[in-house]
């Protein structure tokens, strides 16, 4: 008896990729979405329960940052080791717990240290893992691929603090809390369960020594160190601007009287906008290359950031966060798709890793 070949199923499939895609986006909307932005609708109602500064509770914001950052370092080297599913498995519940924990909290050193361990276990299992995974599914359209995944994220980073400002109106900040902690412990660890790795696809013999030759890395002249080096500069710059109107935006609104429910919706209108950025810009980068996308992207930042304060009325808000969010939205996505094309696949996750720490640096010195 002959043997049959190997099925198509041995390679990557068409169709599970993009439920690779669509789990990826709703985590990285529900964890990153809060460590990024989600505590900024807590922080008035922080001050005035508890009588500490703004500079207090912004720390909060920073801890999240400090602990996703060097959690992607450590939780990326995690996967290759134990796996993604069982990695992504312990962020999810761990970023779940955290927030449904810090319902419970009434000191400052709490809060801290609750989002730290939240961005660190958290996030930093979810963010760096589930992008790198999520190209491995993709020979062609990464850009695109990868644009849907963090236009999920930036779903959340509007979607969280819209929710959030509405539940603290509703229930205040602890149950609000609460809710959100119960909800992120059904949905993640049911999302996490979709993802896993693609199969290899089956290589002809003929063809094996020729690859190990040419390597599985894209061609060009400098080292990933370099790439690192440049690409984690480049970030650290763009993610302390983005991170200002991000973070601030809604007590910037507060203080022009608009109220806190309708400061959320400006956040989320400018993260709306910026989903269509992500997607945009990553089917740029698929046809005009990264690097120039992500140029353009970042110019579209720089460009217009120093306005938002030039606004006052809730009416001219909205329209400007639009406009600023649909460019913004695509510097993430460019530099992750850049990652993808520049890195071989050995060093891929760990090297996105290093670059998103310095992101989420960029964040915590603009927020």
């Amino acid at each position: 008896m002959v043997a049959s070949p190997l099925p198509p199923a041995s390679a990557p499939s068409p169709a599970y990729r993009w439920v690779i895609v669509f789990a990826s986006a709703v985590m990285l909307a529900a964890s990153v979405g809060f460590i990024l932005s989600g505590v900024s609708v807590f922080l008035v109602p922080l001050e005035r329960a508890f009588g500490w500064s703004r500079g207090q509770v912004s720390l909060i914001n920073f801890a999240g940052l400090a602990g996703i950052a060097f959690g992607g370092i450590v939780m990326s080297k995690a996967s290759e080791l134990i796996g993604i599913r069982r990695t992504i498995m312990i962020g999810a519940v761990t970023m779940s717990l955290c927030v449904l924990i810090a319902s419970f909290a009434n000191q400052l050193w709490q809060f801290y240290t609750i989002f730290f361990l939240g961005g660190f276990l958290g996030g930093g299992s979810l963010f760096a893992p589930l992008v790198a995974n999520t190209g491995k599914w993709f020979k062609k359209g990464v850009g695109l691929a990868i644009g849907i995944v963090t236009g999920g994220q930036a779903l959340g980073q509007g979607l969280v603090p819209y929710l959030g400002g509405v539940a603290i109106s509703a229930v205040g900040w602890s149950d609000a809390f609460l809710w959100m902690g119960i909800f992120m412990l059904v949905t993640l660890p049911l999302m996490a369960l979709l993802i896993h790795p693609p199969a290899p696809a089956p290589v002809e013999p003929s063809k094996l020594s020729r690859l190990k030759t040419a390597g599985d890395g894209p061609v060009h002249q400098l080292s990933t160190t370099t790439i690192i080096i440049w690409m984690s500069i480049a970030v650290i710059l763009c993610c302390s601007t983005m991170a200002v109107p991000l973070i601030h935006l809604v007590p910037y609104a507060q203080s022009c009287s608009i109220p806190l429910s309708d400061a959320g919706g400006i956040v989320l209108v400018m993260l709306i906008a910026g989903i269509g950025g992500r997607v945009a810009f990553g089917k740029l980068a698929d046809m005009i290359g990264a690097i120039r996308a992500y140029w353009i992207a970042s110019a579209w930042q720089t460009a217009l950031v120093v306005f938002f304060t030039q606004f006052q009325s809730f009416e001219s808000l909205i329209l400007f966060a639009a406009i600023y969010g649909f460019g913004y939205g695509g510097v993430m996505t460019t530099i992750l798709v850049s990652m993808q094309v520049l890195t071989p696949i050995a060093r891929r996750a760990s090297a996105t890793s290093i670059v998103s720490m310095f992101g989420f640096f960029g964040h915590a010195v603009g927020g």
